[in-house]
Parts: structure tokens; C-alpha cells; sequence
């Protein structure tokens, strides 16, 4: 069953969501060669917990961890630990809050040190193609339109859309239906309603479509170990313009201050 929330629960939904923008800007602070993985959890957790929340990821289906920090050809889950990343590499970060009763889910990937042209045109397009698909998510179109955006944008650049991970509704669980493909056609799939509220999170990789687990049991990584983006928006529907409710600016902000 799909949950349409009210303006009042949006609002909760929304302080959640930019909770975990302010929380992936201060992890953004620490990422450069060196750092260890378990260092930006500890810091994301300790900010999650001074803001009044919880994390929402961790303990959620026995996961261990605040973050889910993705590195190269790691494209979601994966667990913070002691590897250190590497000038060159792009990590994935996703978090999640658990704020007055209502959770906030995003993601976005960062370039640790200089990256290469190729990775930086993935991460820049992935990013806009999330953009195409928010473009479309307004009451009266249907959850294949959201993917259909994507997925054209993505695949005219020789990348693909990873099938066996999709997007989802949020509210007061952090999964709830429906189930939001980054893949798809024109006009089909449930109809958008106003109030809705959905993540939408493409995964994108620059080689092929195939994916599997890693042993830890939750690690999914790219079958040809070519590297992946990943980016993630909250947003509810609305009649005319989706509203996003998570933010990017609080991590971008600061980007901009350390190139200057």
C-alpha cells in the first residue's frame, strides 16, 4: 500500500532529509587519501546524534554501520571499515536519519583527490540524470517516466542502469512502496499522486549492467569491476513541480570554499 503524506509529515520528512545533506557535508570535510572509512562513520553518526536524530541505516536489516560507503566499482552497501582511500578513487556515500518519527535518505559521490576526465563525466552525468528523472515526478505521470528519463540519458553516453537495485518510498519506514527503477518506458507503472514521497537514486555504471554481492553479504560491486555512481534525492510529489527535500547545497558549498 502506498502512504500519501500530509503538508504536516512532509515537513518532518523534509528536517530529515536535510539533516543527512548537513551530515554528508561534514563526512565531505574528511574524504581524501588516507582517510579510513570507519573515521567518516564515526563522524556522521556522532553529528547525526548531536542534531537530535538517530541513524537510519544503522542496525536496519542487521546493517552495522551509520554510512554505506561504496568505493570505485562498489556501487551500493557497502560497510565502513579500515581500507583508506586513494587519490583517484570516487566513493559513494548514503545515509539515512530517523528524526521525530520520519526518515531522510540520500546519497552522493565524491572524487577523493584529483579523478580522471572519464570518472568525473560519470559522476557529473549521473547527477543529471537524477535531475531528468526529478524533472518528470509530478502528479499525473508514472513511475516508468521517472525511469525512461534516466535511463535514455545515461545509456547516450555508453553507461548503464543497474537493474537489481531501485529507488523507493520513504516515510515512517525507510522502505516503502513503491519501488522507483531508474530504468523504464513512457507511461507505465503506478500513477504519481500528490503526496508521495519517494527517493530516487540512479546507479549508473560506466561499463555493463551486471552487479553482485560481495561476501560480507552486502557489498554490490560490478560484475567487471568498472566504477559506478550513485546519487540519491528525497522528494514528494506534487501537481505541477516535484519538491525535492533533501539538499545538495550544504556538500556542494563547501566543495566550492576548498577549490577556491
Amino acid at each position: 500500500m502506498i502512504s500519501l503524506k500530509t503538508d504536516e509529515q512532509i515537513e518532518l520528512i523534509r528536517e530529515s532529509s536535510l539533516l543527512v545533506g548537513k551530515t554528508l557535508a561534514e563526512v565531505a570535510k574528511y574524504i581524501k587519501p588516507g582517510v579510513k572509512t570507519i573515521t567518516l562513520d564515526n563522524i556522521a553518526e556522532q553529528y547525526i546524534r548531536d542534531h537530535g536524530a538517530v541513524p537510519g541505516f544503522k542496525g536496519y536489516n542487521g546493517y552495522p554501520s551509520t554510512l554505506c560507503i561504496s568505493i570505485n566499482e562498489q556501487v551500493v552497501h557497502g560497510i565502513p571499515g579500515n581500507n583508506e582511500l586513494k587519490e583517484g578513487d570516487i566513493i559513494s556515500v548514503d545515509c539515512g536519519t530517523c528524526k521525530n518519527g520520519f526518515y531522510g535518505d540520500s546519497a552522493y559521490t565524491f572524487p577523493v583527490g584529483q579523478i580522471s576526465d572519464e570518472l568525473s563525466n560519470l559522476l557529473l552525468r549521473t547527477k543529471e540524470s537524477l535531475y531528468k528523472g526529478i524533472a518528470v515526478a509530478v502528479e499525473g505521470k508514472r513511475i516508468g517516466d521517472i525511469g525512461y528519463e534516466i535511463q535514455q540519458y545515461v545509456e547516450s553516453f555508453g553507461y548503464s542502469v543497474v537493474r537489481d537495485l531501485v529507488g523507493h518510498g520513504i516515510g515512517k519506514h525507510m522502505h516503502e512502496e513503491p519501488e522507483v527503477p531508474n530504468y523504464g518506458r513512457r507511461g507505465t507503472g503506478i500513477k504519481l499522486q500528490e503526496g508521495m514521497v519517494i527517493c530516487i537514486e540512479p546507479m549508473i555504471n560506466l561499463g555493463k549492467k551486471q552487479v553482485i554481492q560481495e561476501r560480507d553479504g552486502w557489498t554490490i560491486r560490478t560484475k567487471d569491476r568498472l566504477p559506478s555512481a550513485h546519487f540519491e534525492h528525497e522528494i514528494a510529489i506534487r501537481k505541477e513541480k516535484s519538491e525535492i527535500l533533501s539538499s545538495f547545497q550544504f556538500i556542494e558549498n563547501d566543495l566550492l570554499k576548498t577549490t577556491i
